[in-house]
């Protein structure tokens, strides 16, 4: 489990295709610490470490990871938000992260709002159910507030310190993101719907 509070950024230096998986291999301040078969948060998605370097890693994404997440548009120079799993007894310091990546959603605004950011995000309109106003939801990792979610369209305000230290002050209007909905309203809803 995750917190979705950014550890470190990486730097994806290599792509490289394997029928349809892609191996990844970032570069970061916390790869030297990282063993082979550890779990790590790469913009929100869970990928498990299958090789380490001398300030690197190699991550393996597969075709339902690909297909659910934007890792199949990374690019080399791409800037990755990176987090660990979150140790026994460690603090809950954002909200719980599974690192399952629900859907993609594409941002339609950023607006600088006298010393913080606010994004606005369109996504697919029949998961409306699962963001609540002052909700959590996890963008590239990152655990965020709902702020006004209305039909497809949802917001969230981003301080100065999360805009520094994560790769959302390279996420411009256009862009795609990650969004992972609050496990607790998933949950719900399902029983909800089970039960009716």
């Amino acid at each position: 489990m995750f917190t979705g509070i950014i550890e470190a950024l990486g730097a994806v230096e290599k792509i490289e295709k394997d029928r349809a998986n892609i191996h990844f291999t970032i570069a970061s301040a916390i790869s030297g610490e990282l063993k082979v078969d550890q779990s790590v948060s790469h913009d929100g998605v869970c990928l498990t470490v299958v090789k380490t370097g001398p300030g690197n890693h190699v991550v393996t994404a597969i075709e339902e990871t690909l297909r659910r997440s934007r890792l199949g548009s990374w690019e080399e120079g791409a800037s990755i938000n990176l987090e660990r799993c979150l140790p026994i007894g460690g603090r809950l310091d954002g909200h719980m992260v599974q690192g399952h990546v629900d859907t993609v959603a594409t941002c339609v605004e950023v607006l600088e709002t006298n010393g913080s950011w606010r994004y606005t995000f369109r996504y697919p309109v029949e998961n409306r159910h699962l963001l609540v106003d002052k909700g959590s939801v996890c963008i590239n990792g990152v655990s965020l507030t709902v702020v006004e979610p209305h039909d497809d369209l949802f917001s969230v305000a981003i301080i100065p310190f999360t805009w520094e230290h994560t790769n959302f002050r390279t996420l411009a209007v256009g862009d795609l993101a990650n969004i992972e909905f609050d496990i607790l309203g998933k949950y719900v809803a399902a029983n909800l719907r089970f039960a009716s």
